[in-house]
């Protein structure tokens, strides 16, 4: 960019310059008029004629009325000689003001220099431009094989482990890693060999990318950082090049760390054959797994890297030696969720009711990057109401856009749909407020959202690590709740159902062929799935049972479904008035909150019953 600026200063001040010589040797009588010898003569004679400037071959003259003339002369003859021939006197000529100028100077050679010279000067300067860039060129070539490493040297919002919310472990061991750097006498003299690699692993969003800034912003010492990407080219050799060189920066600057992002770009697994002959990124791998192994003892840089895809990386990279530590990043637990709602809430003007645990309460699965777009949906939803502050609603409202989408209160459908919409979702929310082992209801909606036509949320009350028999038969239970109201109340069914019926039915062949869940069956899995990732995304499932043993686990996920239905059924066929109150209440206000729902259960009397 500054040889940009360069480049168009000059280009500007040369402009300048060439349209100044111009002016200079522009003529100031340019608008004068021209008039031949005789005429000039003629002047004279009727006395017309002051004054006569004589320069050169050019003969200013300056009239009685004040007006100007140009004329010319012959070469080398006199002005008195040439008008002495067309009948001037002498007493004519003691009436005229007769000055002869120099014409030496500045503008006589600058007449000569510049109409010869001007060309030579803009064709050298056209070749000079074209060996120029040809030298560029050449100079890039030798510097193709040099890695884009870039210097942290402080971020416009430094961050640190005080901005990084929850990972207290996570941040523990590159706290160490940090302190190692600062002061390795203390861990050297005990005998202790500096960690040569740090693998941050974890699903997207959780903070990797965040915690590598923390690090950034607490390490004393230089910290490179590059995108794993950034090293693979099509051309043979490229990639290992970049690699020795980014290495090569960073034990220069020892201690320092370099931090490779999305890692699994070059570190997939070796053999798998997609990469042609040579396999650049294979060999850009091996150039990585020689330099994190070929470490000096007494060199102090630490290779920190981060991916979500850690089944996919080579052995060789991750044994001892080289990525001797993994530091692995879970998703948030409602504690974590809360403070990492209250960091990014810091500066954004919050109504003093707002409470950021209910937010956290409703937020299981969330990463911190959906909380922090949570917050800022809330925010623009704020500011597009002409709000000056962002209310519980606003924050409330951001959740279920973020998890299926924006209202579609625009759509226009027909009362009888908005009835079965009604009817259905509302299926939901009884049959899970019946089942002992389902999560509460939060929420009831029959307004559009996303591809949905309407929505029932129901959550945890607090977070789930492990899941029984009992907790999936609730829930696909719930999930047959609408269309077993949609039968019980209309005596028929609608296409509403089919996402329902389709993650039953995945949910219940899971608990037999993964979870090892049915009685039938047995504790057993059945089918070896693997994903593979060519040209686009394939999982496919390999079938170690025979087709004796597929018909029983056909007929196990048909039980799961069935027992589950029927359990549904039972519910929505024992409080049919409950329905009919949740449905009509869903028509009337389109929204029902966890308190309003359960406020219109209460006069029922709800029993809870197991599937």
């Amino acid at each position: 960019m500054n040889t940009l600026y360069k480049n168009i200063f000059w280009a500007i001040t040369t402009i300048i310059i060439v349209a100044l010589l111009f002016a200079g040797l522009s003529d100031p009588n340019a608008s004068a008029q021209n008039i031949s010898i005789s005429q000039l003569a003629t002047k004279i004679n009727s006395g017309e004629v002051v004054k006569i400037v004589v320069n050169g071959e050019t003969l200013n003259i300056e009239l009685a009325d004040g007006a100007k003339a140009i004329s010319k002369k012959e070469p080398e003859s006199g002005l008195t000689e040439t008008l002495r021939n067309y009948g001037i006197s002498d007493a004519m000529f003691s009436s005229i003001d007769i000055e002869v100028e120099d014409e030496s100077g500045f503008r006589f050679w600058a007449g000569i220099l510049i109409p010869t010279l001007l060309p030579l000067i803009i064709i050298i300067g056209i070749f000079w431009f074209i060996f120029r860039q040809s030298k560029s060129g050449a100079s890039q070539a030798f510097t193709f094989g040099k890695s884009n490493i870039k210097l942290f040297s402080q971020f416009k919002d430094r961050v640190t482990f005080k901005n990084v919310a929850g990972l207290e472990e996570s941040k523990q061991e590159l706290i160490e890693v940090v302190d190692f750097l600062k002061n390795p006498k203390k861990y050297l003299d005990i005998g202790a060999r500096i960690p040569r690699g740090v693998l941050l692993m974890g699903p997207p969003g959780t903070g990797k990318t965040l915690l590598a800034r923390a690090v950034a912003g607490e390490a004393g010492v230089p910290f490179f950082h590059i995108s794993a990407s950034e090293f693979v080219e099509m051309f043979v050799g490229v990639g290992a090049a970049r690699t020795r060189d980014a290495f090569s920066t960073a034990k220069k600057a020892a201690p320092a760390i370099l931090f490779i992002d999305e890692i699994d770009a070059i570190g997939r697994e070796r053999g798998a054959g997609l990469g042609g002959g040579h396999d650049e990124r294979e060999q850009t791998l091996n150039q990585i797994l020689v330099e994190m192994d070929g470490f000096d003892r007494d060199t102090q840089v630490v290779v920190l890297a981060a991916t979500n895809r850690p089944d996919v990386l080579d052995s060789a990279l991750l044994r001892p030696g080289r990525f001797d530590r993994r530091v692995i990043l879970d998703l948030p637990d409602i504690k974590d969720r809360q403070a990492i709602l209250e960091i990014h809430s810091e500066n954004k003007p919050l109504a003093k009711d707002v409470d950021l645990r209910l937010v956290a309460v409703r937020t299981p699965g969330f990463s911190g990057a959906d909380l922090a777009n949570l917050i800022n949906e809330a925010a623009i939803s704020a500011a597009r109401k002409n709000k000056k502050i962002v209310s519980q609603l606003e924050l409330l409202d951001s959740i279920e856009k973020v998890m299926l989408g924006p209202e579609r209160r625009s759509r226009v459908i027909s009362d009888k749909e908005k009835k079965i919409t009604a009817y259905h979702e509302a299926g939901h929310a009884l049959v899970s407020a019946g089942l002992k082992d389902a999560d509460p209801v939060h929420k009831v909606s029959i307004i559009s959202r996303g591809r949905a036509g309407g929505y029932t949320l129901k959550l945890p009350s607090e977070d789930v690590r492990l899941k029984t028999r009992s907790q999936f038969l609730a829930d696909i239970a719930t999930a047959m709740g609408g269309h077993a109201a949609e039968r019980e109340m209309f005596g028929d069914i609608s296409t509403g159902a089919s996402s329902d019926i389709k993650e039953a039915t995945d949910l219940a062949r899971r608990l037999v062929t993964r979870y090892g869940m049915s009685d039938k069956l047995g504790p057993m899995t059945f089918g070896n799935t693997q994903e593979m990732i060519f040209l686009g995304r394939e999982i496919s499932t390999e079938r170690n049972y025979s087709e004796e043993v597929a018909a029983e686990i056909d007929q196990e996920v048909s039980s799961f479904i069935n027992r589950s239905y029927e359990a549904a059924m039972k519910i929505i066929k024992t409080h049919k008035k409950a329905l009919a109150a949740i449905a009509d209440a869903l028509m009337e206000k389109e929204n029902l909150e966890q308190e309003e729902f359960y406020n219109i259960l209460k006069p029922f009397k709800l029993k809870q019953v197991s599937v």
